[in-house]
């Protein structure tokens, strides 16, 4: 009896999946001006029943600003960032009080994280914020996530929750992502002008046409659109997480999102998801400038995995410190790939072009013969 016990834990762990559910202002409120709690404690059954099951659940949740105008019957204010901030504030404490007495019902506690993008730029805060995550899960906690829309300004803003529960999926290591809005999925056009567009089921590549596909977003009460969304699929499915964007009011939406046919449209990950290092780079600091760099470097860079040298180096554009985040251009400025640089802006500028043996001669100092190590680069 132990044996066979045994065997029915490990096939349930092998199954146990990390699931990030980001619900959308539209999808909280049902299009109206105040939370549609009779619907959430519909998500919160859904989401109740996956933990049920085995899986871990975090909640990114939208929402607080339509909280905190709620709570606030409704004031009319000068539309400025400290009225923003000032209902964030009083919002988003309503907001998790709701989740909280939700998950309740099922006996599940909850635990709170506000996030802002200065949480992930730095690595040893981007480590604090995962194990931070991975403490809640492990505790049997359901972490409910959302940007710190009190305190945050324009330069450390993630700017909308899509993106911001990318980065959770990254931070979590979670399997998939669950973008829930007030939309079936992604369509072939935008459903609201065009009666013949068709949803599209499953991708496999984001490209310039899908793009090109995502509109704005459908509803003032939020900030994403679906081309938010397709930001957020794109970064997530680099780390090997599948994206699944669906409607928030389908019934049992959240459960089938951890079967093999999901409503809505899939975003298949990448085969290989990218180790731990690589992750911080693409989902942490913003790149504070460009290395322009020529077609040679490009296909050693793209088709042969190799560092960037100098030599391959054609211009420099912005400035940065050494160790920060640059993004690396082709000629055309078609952005290839990002990395840690090894060396500043300043010192990139008198070596670009010259060979690797020749950096000690010109700056007088070096910290090795690559601008940017393979290691440190991340393709896109």
């Amino acid at each position: 009896m132990a044996n066979i016990k045994e065997a029915e834990q490990s096939v349930a762990s092998e199954k146990s999946q990390t699931i990030v559910v980001k619900l959308g202002t539209s999808v909280l409120t049902g299009g109206t001006l105040q939370l549609d709690r009779a619907h959430m404690v519909e998500l919160v059954r859904q989401c109740a029943e996956l933990k049920k099951q085995g899986h871990q659940v975090i909640v990114v949740t939208s929402g607080a600003i339509a909280a905190g105008r709620e709570h606030l019957n409704y004031p009319e204010l000068p539309n400025t960032m400290a009225s923003k901030q000032m209902l964030a504030a009083v919002g988003q404490s309503c907001l998790i009080q709701a989740w909280e007495s939700l998950f309740n019902i099922y006996g599940i506690h909850v635990g709170q994280m506000l996030l802002t993008r200065a949480d992930l730029d730095d690595r040893e805060r981007y480590l604090n914020a995962r194990d931070m995550l991975k403490a809640l899960l492990d505790n049997n906690i359901v972490p409910v996530v959302n940007e710190n829309d009190a305190v945050a300004t324009t330069e450390i803003k993630v700017g909308d929750n899509d993106n911001l529960s990318a980065l959770v999926g990254i931070l979590a290591g979670a399997d998939k992502l669950l973008l829930l809005t007030d939309q079936p999925g992604l369509f072939s056009a935008d459903p609201r002008k065009d009666p013949n567009a068709e949803l599209i089921r499953e991708v496999h590549t984001i490209d310039e046409t899908l793009r090109k596909i995502a509109g704005g977003s459908g509803t003032t009460l939020g900030t994403g659109g679906m081309a938010t969304k397709l930001q957020a699929a794109d970064v997530a499915r680099r780390a090997g997480i599948e994206v699944i964007i669906a409607a928030g009011s389908s019934h049992n939406v959240i459960l089938e999102a951890v079967e093999s046919q999901p409503q809505g449209t899939r975003f298949l990950p990448l085969e290989s998801p990218l180790e731990s290092r690589k992750r911080w780079i693409l989902a942490g600091p913003p790149p504070a400038g460009d290395v322009i760099i020529d077609d040679g470097a490009v296909a050693a860079v793209q088709e042969r995995g190799s560092s960037l040298l100098s030599k391959g180096i054609i211009s420099v554009k912005g400035e940065f410190h050494r160790g920060e985040v640059a993004r690396i251009c082709d000629k055309k400025g078609t952005l290839i790939a990002r990395g840690l640089s090894r060396y500043s802006s300043q010192d990139l500028t008198k070596v670009l072009g010259k060979h690797s043996q020749d950096i000690h001669q010109v700056l007088g100092y070096e910290y090795g013969p690559v601008a940017i190590h393979r290691d440190d680069l991340v393709l896109i």
